[in-house]
């Protein structure tokens, strides 16, 4: 399945169509893996990206530790501070990155993947548990539209999951 062009009201649309029903779906369920697991699958299905995924924080090894995702395989651990999840982790913010093969120290999991969108997940004390991240097969997939209804969805996320 290939990602849906969407303009930006469209695509503004169906993020506005899509987060009250990931919310409906995960708002009885406090299990994390669960509710990460059906976030990982709404999205994929709404949007065809080309992989849609978590990664967990492990403390103890300062790593992010592969979780629910859908799309190919994927790498298993990333070191704090390293390719676009791990700078996301050390910096608590969101990238967006037109082109991999342009940004500074990408891990390429896939050769396949040419965009990328990485979204820090906080829990109730502010500190990173985790990251969103989506990749697309097409240069430029992401922009500000989807980090604004991205980050909208880490705090429904993070209110849900970390009771």
């Amino acid at each position: 399945m290939h990602s849906l062009h969407l303009s930006h009201t469209d695509k503004a649309k169906r993020y506005q169509e899509l987060l009250p029903q990931i919310e409906s779906v995960i708002s009885g369920e406090t299990n994390l893996i669960a509710n990460l697991a059906n976030t990982a699958a709404i999205l994929k299905e709404a949007f065809g990206w080309f992989w849609v995924g978590f990664y967990l924080v492990e403390q103890e090894n300062q790593e992010l530790v592969l979780a629910p995702f859908q799309g190919p395989l994927a790498c298993t651990r990333i070191p704090y501070g390293r390719g676009v999840c791990g700078q996301a982790w050390s910096r608590g913010e969101t990238i967006v990155v037109e082109d991999v093969n342009q940004h500074p120290d990408h891990i390429a999991c896939s050769s396949l993947s040419q965009s990328e969108i990485v979204v820090p997940l906080f829990d109730s004390d502010g500190h990173c548990y985790g990251v969103l991240d989506v990749d697309d097969d097409k240069l430029a997939q992401f922009d500000g539209t989807d980090a604004c209804y991205l980050n909208e969805l880490a705090d429904i996320l993070s209110r849900h999951a970390m009771k």
